[in-house]
This record gives structure tokens, sequence and C-alpha cells, in this order.
């Protein structure tokens, strides 16, 4: 196939694309580079791809609807997976403008081409934030959802409702999936298991919000990854589908988990909770396991080993400090 990804050169988009072009696709992304974080890291994220013949790159914004028209009326698609956003919970508390360019104008931006352009497929990287403290656990995909709690959810939920239009109103097939805590290699810098990581290293104090008591649905990149190609060959109509691990973790957990790892103590640092922030998330992976056979493969700890190996790799370390 010929696809579009959005968000290419990203933590997650950079594996979707590594893994669709061993899948023999032709493969367009479009990534912005934002410098919420260290462009280099963005840059080694694409260096598999760029062996690729059947890769290309266009460094844009998917805000520029110019330059986005330009290279989806001459692109052919038959998919377009669009995972760039602005992410983070906290951020978009002191940025919410931005985050609504981004993840609200933008999204309707690529919804528009599909209609434009007759591109029948769309997927979209929504998130499990849009549940908010939902007291109903595990999340359910058809629970009513109507109070997020931070600017990225209300954006996520947004691009949801708007994907649902576009289908209902132009016959798109469109798949959102809600992905829940992703980790493993290249994970951003600011999330926790990388930023733990880092700080434990480096002697520094860990932050724990919510007094440690924050508990996450880890899931493994590859369990982001597989299932959301497997779609690709089976998606029809609408629908909106949970990913995650199935099992909770709390952040004193995950640190506890760390320091086995690392071979040390973390100083630790215990906080009130943060605004923003759920109490917990955990996935009903049901309706991935009907649709897509879906079953997590990785477990934390094997999740957090791949991901050691990976950072002792990608910052020229042979063992942790």
């Amino acid at each position: 196939m010929n696809i579009l990804v959005t968000g290419g050169a990203g933590f997650i988009g950079s594996h979707v694309v590594e893994a669709l072009l061993t899948e023999g696709h032709a493969i367009t992304i479009i990534d912005n580079f934002d410098n919420c974080y260290d462009r280099q890291i963005k840059v080694n994220n694409i260096q598999r791809a760029l062996e690729y013949s059947r890769y290309r790159l266009y460094e844009e914004d998917i805000l520029n609807t110019d330059a986005l028209d330009k290279i989806i009326q001459n692109g052919n698609f038959e998919l377009i997976i669009h995972l760039a956003a602005k992410a983070g919970v906290r951020p978009s508390i002191s940025d919410p403008m931005s985050y609504e360019r981004t993840n609200v104008a933008g999204t309707l931006s690529l919804l528009e081409m599909c209609r434009k352009y007759k591109i029948r497929r769309f997927i979209f990287a929504s998130s499990s934030s849009v549940y908010g403290n939902n007291l109903n656990v595990p999340y359910v995909e058809d629970e009513k959802i109507s109070l997020p709690i931070s600017p990225y959810a209300a954006t996520k939920r947004s691009g949801e409702l708007l994907c649902y239009n576009y289908h209902y109103l132009f016959d798109i097939n469109i798949y959102a999936f809600r992905f829940f805590t992703v980790y493993g290699p290249r994970q951003r810098p600011d999330m926790a298991i990388h930023k733990f990581t880092t700080l434990i290293n480096q002697n520094e104090v860990v932050p724990l919000f919510n007094y440690g008591q924050c508990k996450r649905d880890f899931t493994f990149i590859t369990d982001i990854v597989n299932p959301l190609i497997k779609s690709i060959s089976v998606m029809g109509g609408f629908e909106i589908i949970n990913l995650g691990g199935g099992k909770t973790v709390s952040t004193i957990e995950l640190v506890a988990l760390l320091e086995e790892r690392l071979g040390k103590k973390a100083e630790k640092q215990f906080l009130p909770a943060q605004p923003g922030d759920a109490e917990h998330t955990y996935a009903d992976i049901g309706k991935a396991k009907e649709i897509l056979d879906y079953e997590p493969e990785t477990s934390i700890e094997q999740g957090i080993d791949r991901f050691f190996q990976w950072y002792r790799e990608a910052n020229r370390i042979n063992e942790f400090i």
C-alpha cells in the first residue's frame, strides 16, 4: 500500500514506519521535528527508515494546509495513519492553545484531505487520558466520556468525535486507538520510565506525584505497533479500540523495578497529585481481542529490560553509574 504517516519520526511513529517498510509498503512521513525535545532524538529515530527506497520524508507541519494539500494531492495515498500530536498532560495545561491547534485543527485538516482526495481509510492515535478519573475500571470503550481533566485529553476526545463525523458524513473507514502509557526503545525523555531511569542513574531526585500511588497500564511499543498494523487489513466502519497491557503498575512499584535492574536505590520525593493527572489507567482489551486477536506479549519486566538495552546503546554506556 501507499501510506502517509504523520508524526513518523516520533517514538511510536518511527516504530510503525519501520514495521510497515519491512512489510513492503511505500511510506511517506510528515513530521515537523517539534522542539519540545532535542531534535537529534528524532533524527536518530529515522536512521533505519532512511535505508529504504520506498520511504519519503517531509519536514512539515500538519497545520500548513497548503503544504499538506500538495503532499496529499500528489501522493495517491490509500491510508493515512495520524500519529502527529502535541503530547503530555501537564504541558497542555500551561499551553492549551497550541494543543488545540495541533491536535484538533491538525486532525480536522487531515480528515478534510481524506474527504477531498477520497482516501477511504484513516487511523487516529487517541489516548487513555480521555477517560479522565472514571471510577469504572478497567476502562471500556463504550463508557460515557464527558469529563476529561486536561486540555490534552479534551483535544484527543475532540479528535475522536471529528473522526466519527467524517466516517458518518463521508463514509471513511476510521479506527481510533486509545493508547495506554506506551514505553520502550526511543521513548520520549519526558516519559516516566525514561525520565526515572536517567534520574536514578545520575543520582538525582525522582518526583513521585500522588505520593507514588498513580497507577498506569504500561504497554510495550510492539504491543501497540502489531495490532495497529494488523488493523489495516481488517478495518471497516468506525471503531474506538483500547490498546493496553491489561495490567496496572503504580509509580512506586515502577521505581522499585527500575531500582532492581539498575542495582541502586532512588532518592524519592513524594508529592501531591498534579492537576490533570489521572489517578489510574487500566484498559479493558476485550474489543481489541475480538477484532484484532490482540494479546499483549511483553510484561513490564521484559519491557524494561528491552528499554535498558536500548538506553545503554543510545547513551553509549556499557553499565549504569
